[in-house]
């Protein structure tokens, strides 16, 4: 019998890589530029990041950068807070702005206006960052209501869990706490921002640094 070639037809394929591409799309959602750059120090740990987080970021400047992971309603609750406590009002389109950030890093009075920038003018925003001195310790306010915020959805989320027999280890639910420095900044910045943590009685910090290779480990 004659032989042929067999020849495969290949538009389900490009239907099905269409498909995912645009399911990509429709559900992932962008991050926003951070509002500084941190060139971390490296260490040999391995331990990743976890997603419920409060982050505090030192700049090499030494300025102060708050941010926090959780649903956009955690976030609107957050500034929420910090709004009633500091008499301001935010309208509905800088709250959305908030509930997108990554972090920031300016004064409260600051804020409304930070908020109505677009992306690029917020990386010319000139900043000293978020106040952290005895006087005004806004930084602390912020760790305060952002740690009040993150336990209660965490314990939503541990019971939602717990109704589903899925049997939640309950530390797995509670927000873990970041500080990120630049190596080249001051080690007395660094220590400010320990010592609001061990005022609020938070001393599970970790530090993030950028990994490198183990000498004990073999290749």
């Amino acid at each position: 019998m004659p032989k042929s070639s067999p020849s495969i037809d290949m538009t389900p394929m490009v239907d099905l890589a269409f498909l995912l591409v645009t399911f990509f799309m429709l559900s992932s959602s962008f991050r926003t530029d951070e509002a500084a750059v941190i060139d971390t120090p490296s260490s040999i740990s391995d331990i990743i990041i976890p997603e419920n987080v409060i982050m505090v970021s030192i700049d090499k400047d030494g300025r102060k950068f708050f941010g926090m992971s959780g649903k956009d309603d955690v976030k609107t609750r957050l500034l929420g807070s910090m709004a009633k406590k500091y008499n301001l009002k935010f309208t509905n389109e800088q709250v959305k702005e908030f509930v997108k950030m990554t972090n920031f890093g300016c004064d409260m009075k600051e804020m409304p206006a930070y908020l109505s920038l677009t992306s690029a003018e917020r990386k010319n925003f000139k900043t000293t960052g978020i106040p952290a001195d005895s006087l005004n310790n806004q930084l602390k306010d912020w760790i305060w209501y952002g740690n009040l915020e993150a336990l209660s959805a965490g314990e939503e989320a541990f019971l939602e869990a717990t109704d589903k027999g899925l049997n939640p280890e309950a530390n797995d639910f509670k927000p873990k706490f970041i500080l990120k420095v630049d190596g080249k900044a001051v080690y007395v910045r660094a220590k400010q921002v320990i010592d609001v943590f061990r005022d609020l009685n938070l001393n599970n910090l970790n530090f993030v640094t950028s990994l490198e290779h183990d000498p004990r480990k073999k290749e």
